[in-house]
């Protein structure tokens, strides 16, 4: 894609501080990290839980359980954007009951995914509460859906895109807002 259309909101040192950010906050509005699990959105959203989960061991002193959350077949909208959805799996390999569920994704914007994510949670346990975090809030809610922690704020058109690219994924790790490919 070429320089003009797109522009970069977060390079790799920005994304470092703002999982550091992110990792005080939870660790702080929870008032240590008793009783938290965290469970990172696949794709992009499983790497951030990691760094998360490696930073909050850094501040506190210990590792959270951490699972891994495909949506994919929660989602209302899966036979609308994708004819062959890709499957992936979820990982929970603990029990959610009575825990405070952390749920790390890259881009808030509609509220579809958070709301797929929390019918799949439920499907596992019931925990005490559920808080969200998310390295960006784009807005264009289309549900209720508001995140506990926001590494950052980026106002967007409709006809913009917020991409993620995580090392783990994409060998680089950089935040950029890019102009939607037109639909033909």
């Amino acid at each position: 894609m070429p320089d003009a259309a797109r522009s970069e909101i977060m390079d790799a040192a920005g994304l470092n501080r703002t999982i550091t950010r992110l990792a005080h906050e939870i660790a702080e509005r929870n008032r240590g990290v008793e009783n938290l699990v965290l469970l990172g959105i696949r794709t992009r959203g499983l790497p951030l839980a990691e760094r998360l989960n490696a930073r909050i061991n850094d501040i506190e002193g210990q590792m959270l359980p951490l699972g891994a959350l495909d949506v994919t077949m929660y989602r209302d909208d899966v036979y609308q954007k994708i004819k062959q959805p890709e499957v992936q799996t979820t990982e929970i390999k603990f029990n959610i009951d009575g825990k405070t569920v952390v749920i790390v994704d890259d881009v808030l914007f509609t509220g579809r995914t958070i709301r797929a994510a929390l019918d799949a949670i439920v499907d596992f346990g019931r925990p005490m509460a559920i808080q969200l975090a998310v390295l960006v809030d784009r807005g264009h809610r289309e549900l209720p859906i508001h995140a506990d922690y926001v590494g950052r704020v980026v106002q967007t058109t409709a006809g913009q895109e917020v991409r993620v690219k995580v090392r783990e994924i994409d060998e680089q790790d950089r935040v950029y807002l890019v102009e939607a490919k037109k639909e033909r």
